[in-house]
């Protein structure tokens, strides 16, 4: 008898192991922004859930993070960088990531509480731009265009304020992280700040912009995974159903030309 209940028991430890085993299999970790990102995410929950996958959020609200969580194996994918942003850091840290695919764009935008028009902008203005090369390179390519400086055209998209070589103005840039950008209002003249910490922050990003970025903006949104795993069936099926009718419809109704998608 005590041999049939060791039995039972080790059958039950074996049975129970591997349903664990089985749900962990079917889970994905995702990290991501608050907003716009985790909102979309959640939309496609109970679609991958119809498929057996398990999503699991994980909510960031910084910009380096996310990355160094995916490479150490904390998630399994993250949603809330742009292409070069992620080639940039995946460089400098030597990381080994790779986009899957884009979701969105999100126009980096222009703000004041100073000001409603750069006409207005007096000389030595403070402007705020995100201290990360990507997105303060791409604060500095859109200013450029209004004639405000020049920069060396070398520079590219890794352009920084040490390439800046006409400044009539005389314009001061202060580099502060991407999250801190919408508290530096009260203390600059304009500050660029990524939309979705626009949004977190109540700022609306197309009525109370003075300057944003054009649509044809190269600057999509990306699902990132470790490189090893591209192909993983999980990862498919999230890009399908982000890529899916419901959610460029749900993009286009809720934000409202806020962000717009890009498949």
């Amino acid at each position: 008898m005590k041999k049939i209940i060791l039995l039972l028991s080790l059958i039950a430890i074996f049975v129970g192991c591997g349903k664990k085993e089985a749900a962990e299999n079917n889970v994905l970790r995702i990290g991501a922004s608050p907003s716009p990102h985790a909102e979309i995410l959640n939309l496609i929950k109970d679609d991958l859930a119809k498929e057996g996958i398990q999503l699991e959020i994980v909510e960031f609200t910084d910009y380096v993070t996310p990355n160094l969580a995916l490479n150490d194996g904390e998630i399994d994918a993250n949603f809330f960088q742009h292409l070069p942003y992620l080639e940039a850091f995946s460089k400098d840290r030597e990381l080994d990531l790779s986009s899957v695919g884009g979701v969105f764009v999100s126009p980096l935008s222009l703000f004041s509480d100073r000001i409603k028009d750069l006409k207005n902008l007096q000389d030595g203005a403070v402007i705020a731009i995100p201290n990360d090369p990507s997105n303060g390179g791409r604060a500095l390519i859109i200013l450029e265009k209004t004639g405000l400086i020049k920069l060396d055209p070398k520079a590219g998209l890794k352009a920084t304020v040490l390439d800046i070589t006409e400044n009539p103005k005389k314009l001061n840039f202060k580099e502060i992280d991407a999250a801190q950008l919408p508290r530096s209002l009260q203390d600059v003249d304009c500050a660029f700040i990524n939309g979705n910490y626009a949004l977190d922050a109540g700022i609306d990003p197309v009525k109370d912009a003075i300057l944003r970025e054009g649509k044809d903006s190269p600057y999509a949104n990306i699902v990132a995974v470790k490189t090893e795993n591209k192909d993983n069936k999980k990862v498919e099926a999230l890009m399908k159903a982000l890529h899916s009718e419901k959610v460029k419809n749900f993009i286009i109704d809720k934000y409202k030309g806020i962000i717009a998608p890009t498949f």
